[in-house]
């Protein structure tokens, strides 16, 4: 008997996970990529010696990660390194104004302490919410397939209702009355895509992560887990066409019976894409299509952002590898993104310097520098509006931290709204999805499973569980488990 055949759109997390389950449950599965390798937006850039994770570079929740692996008798370690960072990343508040956050979370109390008297002990209380939080989300909730809100409906989720009406927020300035320790806690919300005063409180995991589980760093950059996945998929049998853009499905008795990338045809008997979710219903008739153009408009997307990579020609000084310049206004830089999208004149942003941790990104005594700044989806995007914003964010790193960096500047490259867009499909040229909102989670997000085409099922990060590396890997897993009950192999 011959096994159906799957056919996946995008090499992405969720898709490659995907692509796993599908493979070990006995489909004969086929990965169409778009650009010249896998990983999605977790790509390399290499040059001269310097290599840059052009997409996500922090390593959170390493037990998702390590279930993922796992589920085929495989161990994280097998693939790659990992390297626990400490300080898990440093926070600038303005010159010479920087609190670091260490691994160990006797000293991040200690820390807290010194800035806020007894808020060591608040803390303590606030994460032990969070931990009860992530052991029901992380090891339950997220896993569900997002057909019904009473696979979220139970007791313990009951009990919690007002995390679910609460902001992360309000919940914050319930334990901490400090502006820098607010700003701590309510910072890995912004993985999810939108602001803290929108964010469920529910969502308060993501600081146990932080705190307890640890940032990490996979040796090499982020690209090395995707490439794992890769390695890890070929392995089951499952066969990877890079430069392979699909540009067409065409439906028959409501069903893809044709997937149609440039001359080539592929006829499967189920379709998964892990691309765009407006993208790919943009290659069906209109009528196939489940969301019109006014509901995508209408939702709450996650950052676009303006990335450089930059290599140095020195070591920096008195920065982190993973470093938060929080020295302007948050509100009114949440305020251009959310509000009233437009170029936030004081930007916050975001500065990651792998190479001092990890000697095989940069060539020895060099650094290799990637910058972010997140940024409304949508946004008119040029050259000039680009270097004007790369001089900000070098100003501002040198005013902070009283070191010459522009002289020492051996090249720049950026990436930015209309880069998203031509890359990777990106809708509006948002950089992470959907935002985790209120009524953007679960069954209010785009579905895993088409209503309209009996055999097209979607996977990422525009539907369940949301946006980020772990969600990926989550949604890939789920999604297969939707195919098996209803397309068995």
């Amino acid at each position: 008997m011959m096994s159906k055949k799957v056919v996946l759109l995008g090499a992405g997390f969720s898709s490659l996970s995907a692509s796993c389950y599908l493979a070990k449950a006995g489909y004969d599965v086929t990965i169409l990529e778009k650009n010249d390798a896998v990983g999605g937006r977790a790509r390399q850039l290499k040059r001269d010696g310097f290599t840059f994770d052009m997409g996500p570079s922090f390593y959170w929740m390493p037990d998702v990660f390590e279930r993922f692996f796992s589920d085929f008798g495989a161990n994280v370690l097998d693939y790659y390194h990992l390297i626990r960072l400490s300080p898990s990343y440093s926070v600038c508040f303005g010159e010479q104004d920087f609190l670091t956050m260490d691994a160990d979370f006797s000293d991040v109390k200690q820390t807290f302490d010194k800035i806020e008297p007894g808020s060591g002990r608040q803390l303590e209380k606030f994460l032990s919410k969070a931990e009860s939080n992530y052991n029901i989300a992380v090891k339950d909730l997220v896993y569900q397939p997002g057909e019904s809100v009473f696979e979220v409906v139970n007791l313990e989720t009951i009990k919690r209702l007002g995390a679910f009406t609460k902001s992360i927020s309000k919940q914050v300035s319930q334990y901490v009355k400090n502006d820098k320790l607010r700003k701590i806690l309510e910072f890995p919300v912004l993985f999810l895509g939108a602001k803290p005063s929108s964010t469920p409180s529910f969502y308060n995991f993501m600081n146990y992560a932080d705190f307890k589980l640890g940032t990490w760093h996979p040796q090499g950059g982020m690209f090395v887990v995707a490439d794992a996945m890769r390695r890890l998929a070929e392995s089951l049998g499952v066969k990877i066409r890079v430069n392979t853009p699909v540009n067409e499905l065409v439906i028959e008795n409501n069903q893809v019976k044709k997937v149609m990338a440039g001359d080539e045809e592929f006829t499967p008997d189920i379709v998964l894409s892990g691309a765009d979710y407006h993208h790919t219903e943009q290659l069906l008739p209109k009528a196939a299509r489940q969301y019109s153009e006014k509901y995508w408009d209408d939702k709450t997307f996650a950052p676009s952002a303006l990335l450089f990579y930059v290599g140095f020609d020195k070591k920096i000084e008195h920065l982190a590898h993973h470093s938060l310049f929080f020295d302007v206004d948050f509100n009114k830089h949440a305020s251009a993104i959310y509000d009233e999208p437009s170029y936030p004149d004081k930007p916050l942003f975001y500065a990651s310097f792998p190479s001092m941790s990890d000697e095989t990104v940069a060539p020895q005594g060099q650094e290799a520098g990637i910058f972010l700044i997140p940024l409304a989806p949508g946004l008119h995007d040029s050259p000039a509006i680009r270097e004007r914003y790369f001089d900000i964010i070098l100003n501002r790193i040198e005013e902070t931290t009283k070191q010459n960096l522009r002289t020492h500047v051996l090249f720049k490259e950026s990436f930015s709204v209309s880069d998203f867009v031509a890359t990777y499909n990106s809708y509006k040229g948002n950089a992470y999805g959907l935002a985790n909102t209120l009524l953007q989670t679960h069954v209010l997000r785009p579905k895993l499973r088409s209503r309209k085409v009996k055999n097209l099922f979607f996977t990422g990060q525009l539907t369940v569980p949301g946006p980020g590396v772990p969600p990926s890997l989550i949604s890939g897993k789920i999604v297969s488990d939707l195919i098996i009950k209803h397309h068995a192999p």
